[in-house]
């Protein structure tokens, strides 16, 4: 089974006004294993892996799945990464660097990503 849905920027984030939509691919045996969550395009984010696949505990397999986790936990843990990054889970080299050494520009490059998916609502 395969949902695509639309995660809201946090309101006061440098992700505000934005809406980022992700694929959320159930496998066969959900819930005893974690479906998949990937940003469709992938964002520029440290814990978001270049094919845009969500680096997230809850959500892997081996680290922190349960299958009592509901999917409203999974979509507000990503939108709660969104805005905090977790440095000790790195998926994307280009942002991890950004978000460590030069702040600004990481914010600044994400307020223009975020520009790029302006809800329409």
């Amino acid at each position: 089974m395969l949902w695509e849905v639309g995660i809201p920027g946090k309101v006061g984030t440098l992700w505000e006004g934005g809406v980022f939509k992700l694929r959320i691919i159930f496998p066969d045996d959900y819930p005893q294993k974690p479906p998949k969550c990937q940003f469709v395009p992938p964002l520029f984010h440290p814990n978001v892996y270049p094919s845009g696949t969500v680096c997230l505990s809850i959500v892997n397999e081996d680290q922190d799945w349960k299958p009592a986790i509901t999917l409203k936990q999974i979509l507000l843990g990503i939108q709660d990464l969104l805005n905090d990054p977790n440095p000790n889970s790195p998926a994307q080299s280009d942002a991890y660097v950004l978000f460590k050494r030069d702040r600004a520009a990481y914010d600044k490059r994400i307020r223009e990503q975020t520009a790029a998916h302006r809800s329409t609502d």
